[in-house]
């Protein structure tokens, strides 16, 4: 269980710092749009504002990406006990551990291999999705057999 719960917290500080980065960079967007307003005239204006207008929008995008991010580990249960594999489940298979929440890359715990926090929606949690111990799945052209379910 505290393994879970570090990776919940490493999942939880990923958005954080995600979340922090794309404010900072919202900021220093109107910023630019600001000094776009004062300092420019004519097309290259025009233009200017409509560059860093697009920029705002993808951050629009990536900000609400974010705010799923954080509802999904809402909704993560590190103390459900369950047989087939779902949100909230370390999974130790015969090539790697997952952790299904969100893409935040490699928990590296101090003792052990690396678990991959791996999204629902990612190839490898599709197939794991459902299965229990013991259940084997093809993926990249490997068979992987899952070993323990935490």
């Amino acid at each position: 269980m505290e393994i879970k719960e570090s990776l919940l917290h490493f999942c939880q500080d990923y958005v954080r710092q995600k979340q922090e980065v794309l404010k900072k960079r919202g900021a220093s967007l109107q910023e630019s749009l600001n000094s776009e307003t004062k300092s420019s005239a004519g097309d290259k204006h025009e233009t200017g504002r409509a560059m860093v207008q697009l920029e705002q929008e993808k951050l629009g995008q990536q900000l609400q990406e974010i705010e799923k991010m954080t509802q999904v580990l809402k909704l993560v249960d590190i103390g459900a006990s369950t047989q087939k594999i779902g949100l909230g489940n370390l999974v130790q298979t015969s090539t790697a551990r997952y952790f299904i929440a969100i893409s935040a890359g490699a928990f590296r715990p101090k003792n052990g291999s690396p678990i991959f926090c791996i999204s629902p929606s990612t190839p490898i949690a599709k197939l794991l999705l459902g299965k229990e111990v013991g259940d084997t799945f093809m993926f990249n052209g490997k068979s992987h057999k899952i070993l323990e379910l935490i």
